[in-house]
């Protein structure tokens, strides 16, 4: 997690005069998740962080950008077996989080061995893949890391109801949108960095 925002988020309280007990009592949080935000082993939403800023005073900024300078680069992929949609994905993504490595496939096999060999935080999953599913390969990436957050992506809604009972964060019809990507990025299970203006 990032050490910047868990140093910032420390200060900031101490000025204010708050011990971490009365800054959760403001935040409607336990004393815990402070404490986990000042030793940097969680990161809060973006929305916890929005109501930060109102807690402590502090320009919402200043808070977004030290929650993004994490030291480790978060790795995000996308996996649709059609290339115009998966290219169109990548932009989009890129241009909402542009400290991350974002990388595309179209062979969900090479997505597995990616993931093996770097820490998925985020995967964006056509559900219709050939040769397999968007579900059975979110339950591949979640055996390789738990933690990875996987937003299915599909033009059907049929699928939806399915796609909650594996572990994913989140779902969405495509076409895939910037203002779609944001809502997804609000509401991961493990939040790691902050969308480009959002």
């Amino acid at each position: 997690m990032s050490k910047l925002f868990a140093e910032t988020i420390k200060k900031l309280r101490t000025e204010k005069g708050l011990s971490q007990q009365k800054l959760a009592e403001q935040m409607f949080v336990t004393k815990s998740t402070v404490t986990r935000w000042e030793t940097g082993t969680r990161l809060p939403d973006i929305a916890t962080i929005l109501r930060l800023a109102g807690v402590l005073e502090v320009d919402p900024n200043a808070l977004l950008t030290a929650a993004s300078k994490s030291g480790e680069q978060p790795h995000v992929i996308l996996v649709d077996n059609k290339k115009q949609p998966l290219a169109g994905g990548l932009r989009t993504v890129r241009e909402l989080l542009p400290h991350a490595e974002v990388v595309g496939f179209t062979d969900p096999e090479e997505a597995v061995r990616y993931a093996a060999e770097k820490r998925v935080a985020l995967a964006f999953l056509e559900i219709e893949l050939r040769n397999t599913t968007g579900f059975d390969l979110c339950r591949r990436l979640l055996d390789v890391n738990p933690r990875t957050n996987v937003v299915y992506l599909t033009a059907h809604r049929g699928y939806a109801l399915e796609a909650w009972n594996t572990g994913a964060s989140g779902f969405m019809l495509k076409p895939m949108t910037p203002e779609g990507v944001r809502r997804q990025l609000k509401n991961l299970r493990y939040p790691f960095w902050r969308s480009k203006g959002g």
